[in-house]
């Protein structure tokens, strides 16, 4: 690679290295050996290790919400839209979920980028919910069964594929709706 890496290649260097071998590969160092530069490249774009720390964290919770609820909105019209939702968490290589989620536990600055995550899933959720007509608080309580049940298959390492996957999704958009 080129010593003219911007600040994104940086981070998704990070994300990539995060995903696979875990938050203490984030280090300047690991990551410039990785992209074939000096270390004089990450300083140029981040004043120093918390900063691009910061911004990495960023970019994890801007690609975990944002970026899907897009694709989301964009694909999919009316109550298709949960379902697809639903399709996508499960379907999903969750190696960057459980990193960043491990990060948090030992890293207090990352935290909080996951309780936005996790508030901003569940916001959206109840949003699909009451707009196909599940009253609010059932659509709280029903947005926290979807997405625990995301988290703990997440956390377990649990795969569905097939029609394991498809009976799984089916239900949980089905159970949602319900009025």
């Amino acid at each position: 690679m080129s010593d003219k890496l911007s600040a994104r290649d940086w981070i998704n260097a990070a994300l990539k290295t995060l995903a696979r071998d875990g938050f203490t590969a984030v280090k300047a160092d690991i990551l410039a050996k990785t992209l074939g530069v000096s270390r004089g490249s990450f300083y140029w774009h981040f004043t120093n290790l918390e900063a691009f720390h910061l911004a990495v964290m960023q970019s994890w919770q801007d690609i975990a919400t944002n970026a899907i609820i897009a694709q989301v909105e964009a694909t999919a019209k009316g109550n298709d839209r949960l379902k697809l939702l639903i399709h996508l968490a499960f379907t999903a290589d969750s190696s960057l979920e459980i990193a960043m989620r491990a990060w948090g536990r030992s890293y207090s600055p990352a935290q909080p980028f996951i309780n936005a995550v996790d508030k901003t899933r569940l916001t959206y959720i109840k949003k699909l919910l009451t707009e196909s007509g599940v009253s609010p608080t059932l659509a709280q309580s029903r947005a926290c069964i979807i997405y625990w049940t995301y988290l703990g298959s997440t956390l377990t390492g649990a795969s569905l594929k097939g029609a394991s996957l498809k009976n799984l999704t089916d239900e949980l958009a089905l159970l949602a709706r319900q009025k």
